[in-house]
C-alpha cells in the first residue's frame, strides 16, 4: 500500500473509527484498525458487537490492506504537524511520514481480522439534527449497569412515518416521538439498540441524513461516508407508555433556562445523592438544597401553577437531565403527590408534547 492523505481528514476518520475499539479485546487483532486503499481509503474497526467504517478521499499510488494498532494510530495522527500524510507498507511495517515526522508501526496479520457484518436493508432515513436531538434527550435515562442489558438500551418503535424512542434505568423514563421518511409506508419495526452506540453515532453526525437499517438482529446507521452496525439487545422492555399517561391534578409551567440555572446554583451546596427540594405555590417555585455540613441554598423562580401547592424533592442530576432535554421555552411539570413520580414535558403550543420525562421523587428529610 502507498497512499497520501490530508492530515486533518485522516485524524478525524481514525478518531471516529477508533471509538469502537475494545479496551480489552478478546483477540489481539480486534485492537487494530483495518486500512484498505482502492479508489479511496476505508478505515474499519470491529469488536464482534459494533463495527465502524469510514471512507475518505486519498491519493492512492498502490492499492492494499494493512492492519495497524488503532489507538496508537489515533494518538499519532492527531499529533502530526499540519502537512499531508504518506503511508507506505514495507514488509511487516507501516511507515507513516508527515513533514519531518516519521513513524514505523508494526502491522498485525490482516488475514486474522474478522469480516465486518453486512449492512442490513435500509428501512428509512431521518435528518441528522432530529436524530441527534432525540438521542440526546432519551439517552441520559439509559442505565450504565451492564448486569441488566435491557436497561442499557434505547427502545425504538417504528410504525410508518412515526418513530418513538424510550429509555429507562428504573428511576426515570425518557421518551421522544418524531416523524421520519420510511422506505415503505407500512414499515413496522421494534428494536433495542445499545444507548452508547446511538450516542456515538449522534455525536459524529456532520449534517445531512441518517439512513437507518434493520435486520437479522443487527441495526445499521449510515451518514456522510460513515457507517456503523451494532448487534441488537433482547427486545424485552417495560410498557413505558402506560406510565406516561397518568392523570395529574397539579401542573406547573416554568421557563426552562431560569429554572435550570437556579437548580444548578442551589445544588452546589447539596451533598452527593441528596435531594433538591421544590416548593410550588401560586406564582412561584422555591428551590432549596443543603442544610448539612456544607451549607444551604435557596432561590425563587416564577411559575404558573394550576392545582394545589405542593412540596416535592428530586435527585438534582436526574431533574436536570429531564429539563435540559426540553427544547421549548417552557417546561410543564405534572405532579400528583410528594411521593409519586413527576412528568416533565415540553410545551409545544397546540401540538402534542414530543418529549416526556418521568422521574421518581425522593423522600424529604
Amino acid at each position: 500500500m502507498k497512499i497520501r492523505v490530508n492530515r486533518d481528514v485522516l485524524a478525524d476518520a481514525v478518531a471516529w473509527a477508533a471509538r469502537v475499539l475494545p479496551s480489552r479485546p478478546v483477540v489481539p487483532v480486534l485492537s487494530g484498525l483495518l486500512l484498505e486503499a482502492t479508489d479511496e481509503l476505508t478505515l474499519s474497526a470491529f469488536d464482534y458487537d459494533v463495527s465502524a467504517r469510514a471512507a475518505i478521499e486519498a491519493e492512492v499510488s498502490e492499492e492494499g490492506r494493512v492492519l495497524i494498532p488503532g489507538k496508537l494510530l489515533a494518538e499519532i495522527s492527531r499529533s502530526l504537524p499540519a502537512d499531508d500524510v504518506e503511508l507506505v507498507t514495507e514488509g511487516a511495517e507501516a511507515v507513516l511520514t508527515c513533514g519531518s515526522a516519521e513513524f514505523g508501526l508494526i502491522t498485525m496479520p490482516v488475514e486474522d481480522f474478522p469480516a465486518l457484518p453486512a449492512m442490513p436493508p435500509a428501512i428509512g432515513a431521518i435528518g441528522g439534527g432530529v436524530f441527534a436531538s432525540a438521542v440526546g434527550q432519551v439517552a441520559p435515562a439509559a442505565s450504565r449497569d451492564d448486569t441488566l442489558p435491557m436497561l442499557t438500551g434505547i427502545r425504538v418503535d417504528i410504525e410508518g412515518e412515526s418513530v418513538a424512542m424510550a429509555a429507562t434505568d428504573r428511576y426515570r423514563i425518557a421518551a421522544r416521538d418524531f416523524t421520519w421518511r420510511p422506505a415503505a409506508p407500512d414499515v413496522a419495526v421494534s428494536a433495542m439498540v445499545p444507548a452508547r452506540v446511538l450516542v456515538e453515532v449522534a455525536k459524529s453526525l456532520r449534517g445531512g441524513e441518517v439512513s437507518v437499517a434493520m435486520g437479522d438482529g443487527v441495526a445499521g446507521f449510515e451518514s456522510v461516508g460513515r457507517s456503523t452496525t451494532v448487534r441488537l439487545l433482547d427486545e424485552q422492555f417495560i410498557d413505558y407508555r402506560a406510565r406516561l399517561t397518568s392523570e395529574w391534578s397539579i401542573r406547573a409551567d416554568i421557563a426552562v433556562a431560569p429554572f435550570v440555572n437556579a437548580i444548578k446554583r442551589v445544588a452546589l451546596v447539596a451533598e452527593r445523592n441528596t435531594a433538591v427540594r421544590l416548593s410550588f405555590s401560586q406564582g412561584q417555585v422555591l428551590i432549596q438544597a443543603g442544610g448539612g455540613d456544607i451549607g444551604r441554598g435557596t432561590e425563587v423562580v416564577p411559575c404558573e401553577l394550576r392545582g394545589d401547592d405542593i412540596q416535592i424533592a428530586f435527585q438534582s442530576q436526574f431533574l436536570l437531565d429531564g429539563l435540559t432535554g426540553i427544547e421549548t421555552e417552557l417546561a410543564r411539570i405534572n405532579l400528583e403527590s410528594p411521593t409519586r413520580p413527576a412528568l416533565i414535558q415540553d410545551v409545544p403550543g397546540d401540538a402534542q408534547p414530543a418529549f416526556r420525562y418521568l422521574v421518581m421523587s425522593l423522600r424529604q428529610t
